[in-house]
């Protein structure tokens, strides 16, 4: 009972403080100031010297969170577009040219096409050129550390205590689980630092304020997310028109002088968006990326929540136990930020590439939350010894756990056909030559002008086009997908090696498979047994019989003139929902009595398929 009064307590004293505007709002006529209105409280480094501030408790949370992401960033999981990126690059260093029709395809040769994020390619190319695999690894890690300290100092910023600023982070960085090395992470930490020179403007440090009109000059040569950093100075903007109350929220009316500065910052930082290679072009690329309707249905990063995952489950905790805290001590907000807390969480429902906006937007928030509960900070009580040892320690792992070249190398080998290029380099293939999506960045960045690939990560290119949806046709099997391979006059195909369209293909009398590694398989068509079969007019197989097995199940046939094909360990060839063997029996050229077989059930291989008859079974599992 002492425990539930002690809380009502503590909820009391939250409340009052609210109702005297001492969680968010400002003064900006000199008035007493808020706790979070201090960017580092005099207790911090107020009189410290050099040695005090470097090993100071504030700088080893701050290097705990930096040991964070290194160990979470040196696997090196890399995402396909990175080898794309590269590519243009490389080509814009070496030509200073920009580019505006793609090259490196031969099914959308000669289209209309930007290098959108043209300056985060440079970055990438030049840090590939200086370090190698390694360099880039070094660059993931940086980028991934240097936003955790932005977020960091933003947390603490709000808050003006560094505990609460490394406990608020340390919890939201959980769910970065999407950054990668690719320039959409540069938007993020650009982001953070939007959010940063705002509250400094808010509290009075107008100076930095004229930093953001080259932050997005930088940005809209980056990434296309410059949309979203130039919307929040909007934001900010317009909320300070005038001032309300409303219920728990509230905004506060600019000053003159805060007024005229802010909107010719918005104005430069608008006009900055038009200084591109290609003039207004770039301005046009997220409209035209929200318009994909394949492109967002077909993509991982495009889904919406599942909430499978941990991190998932921790985004949906969030927001919830933020309304129940609300709903508790009905604290006071500033609209603007406000706004951006429902949309960041609105986008991140929506589509999961977009979870650091919540991050970014939801910070204030918890903070503000936990301030509440966790004890200030107290100079008097530092140890420096255990900070320097500490810190000390964490910039040893560094050095120690520094992912080796060759490391790097398997990580990429793992994900990428690497064994497969340097089987192509040594080997004539005919094409033209399928590739998934995935491979499709490797591939031109390791073969590229002269091999020309099928598909890559460039999706606004593909999908104008139709390109994209017949990849999607193969990739989920769609029945008919086969005749797109005659559509391209597809010759040969490089695939992973345990992809459905692998199996497929291995199961047809018309392609041979002659390269595979853990990683890939490389087939090519047989084109006498295709040409013998077409002038015969026959289908690709004979008509099935049966082979005495239980109503549902179905015996396949076994392919005539095919080499002997086995599929260890009794692999599942058919997973509930990919239609494998739906298509594996339209694909055979079955009667329609055929040509279904259960989309509930998985089946496995009771039999090797053999040439020499149609004894290769598929039974239920």
């Amino acid at each position: 009972m002492a425990n539930f009064d002690q809380f009502a307590d503590t909820c009391q004293q939250v409340h009052t403080e609210k109702m005297s505007g001492g969680l968010c709002s400002t003064d900006r006529a000199g008035g007493q100031q808020a706790a979070t209105d201090a960017i580092a409280p005099p207790s911090v480094f107020a009189g410290a010297s050099i040695f005090q501030v470097v090993f100071s408790f504030a700088t080893m949370l701050g290097m705990c969170l930096v040991a964070r992401m290194f160990f979470s960033l040196r696997s090196f999981n890399v995402d396909p577009d990175i080898w794309w990126h590269i590519k243009y690059g490389e080509s814009i260093l070496a030509t200073h040219h920009w580019p505006v029709t793609e090259t490196y395809s031969f099914t959308v040769t000669g289209q209309h096409w930007l290098a959108y994020e043209w300056l985060g390619d440079v970055m990438l190319a030049t840090v590939y050129h200086l370090g190698g695999l390694r360099g880039l690894g070094a660059l993931l890690i940086v980028l991934g550390c240097l936003f955790a300290l932005a977020l960091y100092y933003y947390t603490t910023m709000r808050c003006g205590n560094p505990k609460v600023g490394f406990l608020a982070s340390a919890i939201l960085l959980n769910l970065a689980n999407t950054f990668n090395l690719r320039p959409q992470m540069l938007s993020y930490l650009f982001l953070i630092f939007t959010l940063i020179i705002l509250e400094r403007f808010r509290r009075g440090k107008r100076g930095t304020a004229w930093l953001l009109p080259l932050l997005m000059l930088v940005w809209i040569n980056t990434h296309g997310l410059w949309i979203i950093g130039l919307g929040t100075v909007g934001v900010y903007l317009v909320c300070g028109l005038v001032s309300i109350r409303f219920g728990n929220l509230e905004t506060i009316r600019w000053t003159p002088a805060e007024l005229r500065q802010l909107t010719l910052v918005f104005l430069m930082s608008v006009l900055a968006t038009l200084i591109t290679p290609y003039g207004t072009g770039l301005a046009k690329f997220p409209f035209i990326v929200s318009s994909l309707p394949s492109g967002i249905a077909n993509i991982q990063e495009w889904q919406p929540m599942t909430f499978y995952l941990p991190g998932d489950k921790l985004f949906l905790i969030l927001p919830l136990g933020f309304l129940l805290v609300q709903v508790l001590l009905h604290l006071k907000w500033r609209l603007e930020e406000v706004g951006l807390f429902l949309f960041g969480t609105f986008m991140a429902f929506t589509h999961l590439r977009f979870l650091l906006l919540f991050v970014a937007f939801f910070a204030p928030f918890f903070v503000a939350i936990l301030a509440r509960w966790l004890p200030k900070y107290d100079r008097a009580k530092e140890v420096y010894a255990l900070n320097a040892l500490v810190i000390l320690g964490i910039l040893a792992s560094f050095v120690v756990y520094f992912p080796s070249r060759s490391e790097y190398a398997r990580a990429v080998e793992r994900k990428f056909p690497v064994e497969a290029v340097r089987y192509l380099d040594t080997h004539s293939v005919p094409g033209p030559m399928y590739n998934p999506y995935e491979f499709g960045g490797y591939l031109l960045w390791a073969r590229g002008p002269e091999h020309k690939v099928f598909i890559d990560g460039r999706t606004e290119v593909y999908e104008r086009t139709g390109v994209f949806q017949d990849q999607a046709a193969f990739v989920n099997l769609q029945p008919g997908s086969l005749s797109l391979l005659g559509k391209y006059n597809i010759q040969s195909c490089l695939l992973m090696h345990d992809e459905p369209l692998a199996v497929v293909l291995q199961a047809l009398p018309d392609w041979e498979k002659i390269y595979t590694d853990g990683t890939s398989a490389l087939f090519v068509r047989r084109k006498n047994d295709a040409a013998q079969r077409a002038s015969k007019g026959g289908p690709m197989v004979d008509a099935p019989r049966r082979a005495g097995l239980p109503s549902e199940s179905r015996s396949l046939p076994s392919l005539a003139q095919a080499s002997p094909i086995r599929i260890e360990r009794g692999d599942a060839v058919y997973t509930e929902g990919n239609g494998l063997q739906r298509f594996l029996a339209r694909s055979a050229g079955l009667p329609p009595e055929w040509s279904y077989l259960s989309l509930n059930k998985t089946f496995k291989v009771a039999d090797n398929l053999r040439p020499d008859g149609y004894s290769s079974a598929y039974s239920s599992k």
